[in-house]
């Protein structure tokens, strides 16, 4: 993180659009120790930053991206240094205005998880070495994405949850057919031109896989939740599509259901009185890109509370200016911006940040827009300089 400024030195950002958690209004932000100390008219003072009209709004608090696994993996098959790795995830994630991200690691796979065993552990030591340097501009948090029908899985959390960093657990399932791939036949197909094999070769192999996984699936999944609850991690489930699915979440003392795949299964999840993340690149696209529910779709009926980055960092800062500007749904810019703000972090259990109010972090971003996007011109966190 930028260390020019001194950690303790005044900070006035004025002149500026601030995007407070109910409304917009024009006013200056100060800043001392980290904090926000002030919010009022705009000022003159000489020792006054001018935002030139500019948006003034939180930090992104992303609780959901898969990116820094793609740094380690630049190509299929070559491994990257990881701290380097981290570096450039952290360049990107900054850039998209993300100043607390959740680093979404995969604890398990749903075919041969040797691989991303042997990654976890030091994609978590290069992050906490990094962040611990002060290498880092966005601060990084981890969450772990805990594959159920892997037997490794349970082993993997008890190695790696004790880490400061790890701050919350999702449980997943990625079997054929039963949650995100719904449509058995069209998978089938994919994957046996993907591996140029015969699709009845395809077929047999993928059904013996189900057969053996799903029993391991029962066995892993009551583990998976034990070791969350024991570390009181907040406990997220991951690709809900049916109602049971939500139901047994819920009774595991599930919060938060994360990419629900249908409607019935968001439905469910509000009844049971968990929240629901959608992925900011489903609304930026306009629809999923496996098939699934349109985030817009659940926002029509009031069924998404967060949005995440999943694969596309860039998508969260994009996002709530698309759902403003879409009449139909009904949320302001502030509403929008709480989205992938205030929400997440509370939801996440930092409450000391995700708004422009008194007392909380001063993680914040100076917008423009043109040409109908959002772009970022300065980005703060704990009142420095980072971009």
């Amino acid at each position: 993180m930028d260390s020019s400024r001194p950690p303790h030195e005044r900070l006035v950002l004025t002149n500026a659009r601030l995007i407070l958690a109910d409304r917009i209004e024009e006013g200056t932000v100060e800043i001392e120790g980290g904090r926000i100390t002030g919010i009022g008219p705009v000022t003159r003072a000489s020792d006054a930053t001018d935002l030139q009209g500019d948006l003034l709004m939180p930090g992104l608090v992303d609780i959901h991206t898969d990116h820094f696994e793609k740094h380690v993996f630049p190509r299929h098959h070559v491994r990257w240094n990881y701290m380097t790795a981290a570096l450039a995830h952290d360049a990107q994630i900054i850039g998209a205005g993300i100043t607390t991200v959740f680093d979404s690691l995969c604890v398990g796979a749903a075919e041969d998880g040797s691989e991303r065993a042997e990654i976890l552990a030091p994609m978590i030591e290069a992050l906490e070495k990094a962040q611990g340097a002060s290498m880092l501009r966005a601060e990084h948090l981890v969450h772990l994405r805990c594959e159920v029908i892997d037997p490794q899985t349970p082993d993997l959390m008890r190695a790696n949850i004790g880490h400061d960093l790890v701050r919350v657990v999702s449980v997943m399932e990625h079997l054929p057919g039963i949650r995100q791939t719904r449509d058995l036949d069209t998978y089938l197909a994919k994957v046996a031109k993907l591996r140029g094999e015969a699709l009845s070769v395809t077929t047999a192999r993928i059904n013996e896989m189900i057969a053996a996984k799903r029993e391991i699936g029962e066995k892993i999944r009551p583990q998976v939740v034990e070791i969350a609850r024991r570390h009181h991690m907040p406990l997220l489930s991951h690709d809900d599509t049916d109602v049971e699915h939500v139901d047994l979440a819920a009774d595991e003392g599930v919060t938060i259901s994360e990419f629900p795949c249908t409607l019935e299964a968001a439905r469910e999840a509000r009844r049971r009185g968990m929240q629901i993340v959608g992925g900011a690149p489903n609304i930026v696209r306009g629809g999923s890109q496996s098939g699934n529910i349109a985030v817009r779709d659940l926002l029509l009926e009031g069924l998404c509370d967060i949005l995440a980055s999943d694969y596309v960092p860039r998508a969260l800062i994009d996002a709530p200016f698309v759902i403003a500007a879409d009449a139909d749904l009904a949320h302001d810019l502030p509403a929008a911006i709480r989205m992938v703000t205030k929400t997440p972090a509370e939801a996440a259990g930092l409450t000391d940040r995700g708004e422009i109010a008194l007392a909380k972090r001063a993680d914040l971003l100076r917008v423009s827009q043109q040409h109908g996007h959002p772009f970022i011109k300065g980005i703060w966190r704990e009142g420095q300089r980072v971009a």
